[in-house]
Formats: structure tokens, sequence, C-alpha cells
């Protein structure tokens, strides 16, 4: 049976869906003002593996992951940019979906945007006021009070008394208490603004999320994911919210990836060590990407260096050698086999990717051992859960950077064409040239029956 690592109880739970053999699920989803970073493939990839397992194992699986797109940042950058707003998320969204393509993710069932859920949120933040939950500042905002909600700190483990102490004096005098948090925010000159009886404004942050997934999953539904920065206090507000709005449990599982850090240090604009995907992508095949990520358990963090991507490129090829000549359909899994006992087990306990992974490599080296097409089937069928394994073989173990000063495949092939033809002049020394300075391209050669075969290093 399925266990989840629920960060509510903080403790493995057996997963048991509120409607038997239906899943709801909701992702935090980007903030769409600039170029998707390593952070946010992250939450991408483990998602999407998450709901490839689910449906995996029968489960009809509603997936929700949602876009932001009005926020302070990208009014900020707008104003930068001089260009209107919806042009700005349009183009980073498009960009978004690119990274997902290029990653393997698969769309998720719904892609709510902020700005089309208003009334929705303006609902909400009506019943709040109704249940004397929020109230109206000085300055025209709306506020959450926080100490209304007895329930306040249960995600994270905070107590309001810890908050409150922590809590600089004075931010914001328009607040009855600091810890407060602002559901309607007053328009401002310039700014983009809808029309409410609470006067002319538009949304805080956090009531995006607890209105978005109640429209499309309802009031209580089964798992709510994302980052681990996202814990508090950004989910924590909307169990607030949303349990002071409807009167029910809002989400039974709450599920966290770990951080990307860069070479032991945890990534950020502010220590230069800041990666887009595109820029990791410059340099590294995109399923290389997957598979590192999916190397690590995704609540651990997650280091990233190009010597870490230089070894999981070389694990996929590992994989993909032992599938050279296998069909590129894996087929249905027989999940009484032995082997997709072992991965199955691995994915029930809070999908233990690199215990899957592991499993991957044992069916690898018995297919490279024996040849067996058995083993090559079941490897391709199931590295096809995780969203790997899907390509040709050679055509992945050819594939090379974006850029660069790496051989094209034109110029490897003219060499292999040189070297046959010294071999059959007897000219063997010229042939072991031109294997050598082949491999010090990077580029390997494999001589077999039908000819020779190559692949880069």
């Amino acid at each position: 049976m399925l266990q989840i690592y629920n960060t509510l109880t903080r403790a493995k739970q057996p997963f048991v869906p509120i409607e038997p053999g239906k899943v709801r699920m909701y992702v935090c989803g980007m903030t769409v003002y600039d170029y998707c970073h390593l952070g946010h493939a992250r939450v991408m990839v483990v998602f999407d593996m998450v709901q490839r397992w689910l449906r995996a194992s029968g489960l009809d699986v509603t997936y929700v992951r949602n876009i932001t797109d009005i926020d302070d940042k990208i009014i900020k950058r707008a104003v930068e940019n001089a260009e209107p707003i919806g042009a700005l998320t349009e183009r980073f969204i498009a960009y978004m979906h690119e990274d997902e393509r290029a990653l393997g993710v698969q769309t998720p069932d719904h892609e709510p945007r902020a700005t089309r859920y208003v009334p929705q949120m303006l609902d909400m933040i009506g019943t709040l006021e109704g249940r004397g939950y929020a109230y109206r500042a000085g300055n025209g905002d709306v506020n959450y009070s926080v100490r209304k909600f007895d329930g306040y700190g249960k995600l994270s483990g905070k107590s309001l008394e810890d908050l409150r102490a922590g809590e600089r004096v004075g931010v914001d005098r328009d607040k009855q208490d600091p810890l407060d948090f602002v559901l309607w925010k007053r328009a401002k000159q310039g700014e983009p603004s809808w029309q409410s009886a609470f006067g002319d404004g538009r949304p805080g942050w956090h009531i995006e999320c607890s209105a978005m997934s109640g429209a499309l999953l309802g009031k209580h539904f089964d798992i709510h994911g994302g980052g681990a920065d996202l814990q508090f206090p950004h989910h924590e507000n909307e169990i607030a919210q949303s349990e002071a709005a409807n009167g029910c449990t809002f989400v039974n599982y709450w599920m966290h990836n770990g951080f990307v850090r860069v070479d032991d240090e945890k990534m950020s604009k502010s220590l230069g060590n800041f990666f887009t995907i595109r820029e990791v992508l410059k340099k590294f095949d995109a399923e290389v990407v997957r598979f590192f990520i999916l190397r690590a358990h995704y609540r651990s963090p997650l280091n990233y260096s190009d010597q870490h991507l230089d070894e999981a490129k070389a694990g996929l090829a590992r994989l993909y050698t032992a599938l050279k000549a296998a069909p590129v359909e894996g087929g249905a899994i027989d999940w009484s086999d032995p082997v997709a006992t072992r991965f199955k087990a691995a994915m029930d306990d809070d999908f233990n990717t690199p215990e899957a992974v592991a499993v991957l490599f044992e069916l690898a080296n018995e297919a490279n051992r024996t040849g067996a097409a058995d083993a090559k089937r079941l490897l391709r069928a199931l590295g096809g859960v995780l969203g790997l394994l899907g390509r040709d073989a050679q055509a992945f173990l050819q594939s090379g950077p974006a850029g660069g000063d790496a051989l094209t495949d034109d110029a490897i092939e003219a060499r292999i064409a040189a070297r046959a033809a010294a071999r059959k002049a007897k000219e063997f020394a010229e042939s072991d040239r031109i294997r050598k300075e082949l491999l010090d391209a990077g580029v390997i050669l494999e001589d077999g029956p039908r000819g020779t075969t190559w692949r880069r290093a």
C-alpha cells in the first residue's frame, strides 16, 4: 500500500483517498515574471513523477498546478520593461511550457491562472469577513486575523508566541497584529485592479491558491504539494483561510520537495549561484537533468554541480546502453514479476525513486549479461513510469551538448568512414590514430558484426 510522508503529521501514512479510486491533487506552480530556474524544475519533475505513479497504480487522478499571473514582482518587472503585464506573463508562460516539455513533464489536468479566479477569491474573502476572520484595515486592505484561527502553525510547527517574538515591531500599523496577512490589496495608481465590495484592488498571494483549489477540487481534497520554501507562510496561510471559510479539513496529505543547493550552498540570486533551466539545458541533455532530479529522494536536498550532472549522464547512458537494439515501446508491466514488484515496493514507500532507479540498474546489468529481451522490455517499461528511457537508445547515446566544440554527427561519420577505408587498406596505424582522435573528442567506437557504431563518452 502506498505510504506518503505527510508534512502535517511529520510521519509516513498509508494513502487512503477521500473518494475510493480517485485522487485530487493541487501543486503550487510558478509566478511568471522570469525564466524558470532549477528549483522550479524540481517541483515540475517531482510532482510529475507523483502523478505518473498514482496513475500507474490504477488511480483516477485530477492534477491541478496553478499559475500566479498577478503579483508584486510581476508588476515591478512589467514597469521595468515598459510593457503590459499580460504580454509579460504570456511570454513567460510560453517559456515555462517549453521547459516542461523538454523535461518530459506532462501537462496538468488543470492549469488555472490567478487573474481568472478573482470572483472566487472575493467570495471567500466575503465569507471570512462574515465569520469574523477578516477585517478591513485603515489603509483600505482586507487582512486575515491570524489569532482568530485556533490551528495556526499546525503545518509548520510554529507557535504564535515564537512567531510574534521574531516579528519586527511596527511593520504595518494598519494591521491589528503583525502576524496578520493581506487578503485584498487596495488599488494603487497605475496597478491593475478589480472592482469589489471592499473597494478597487487585487488579491493577496495566499488567497489565490485557496480559491483556485476549492473551485477545481472542492473544499476538501487529497494531496497538496509544493517546494519546502512554501510550507511557511504560504501553505500555513492557505490552511487558515480555507478551513476558516469552509468549516472543514482542507487537505489530508501535504507533500514538500527539498531545496536545490549549488555546490552545497542554497541556490539564490544573492549568492550568484542561480541557474535557469535554459542555462542548464545548454550544457546537458534534458533527460539527463530529469534523471538527476529523480535519482535523489524528493524530500532530500538536491545538490547541483556539473560533476553531479556528468554522473547522471553516465548513469543514464548505462541504462540506454542496455537497451541498444531493443524496441522503443516497453509494453504492459506484469506487476507480479519479482523485479517489477521490487520497483513497486520502492515507489509505494513515499515515492522512493533512488531505490526504483537501483532496480533499473539491476535490470540493465541483466540485459547486458544475458541479452534477454524480457529484461530490456521491462527496463524500458519501468523507466517509462518515471518518464525516462523513452528514446531510441542509439539516438540518446549519440546525443551531445547543444553547442561548444563537440564534433557533429556528420564529422564523426566521416572519420568512421576514413577509419574503415584505412582498415580495408591494412593501414592499421592510421585506423588506430582515428580511433584515438575520436576518443579524445569524447566519442567511443564499438566494432561489431554489423559494422562500427559510436556513442559519446
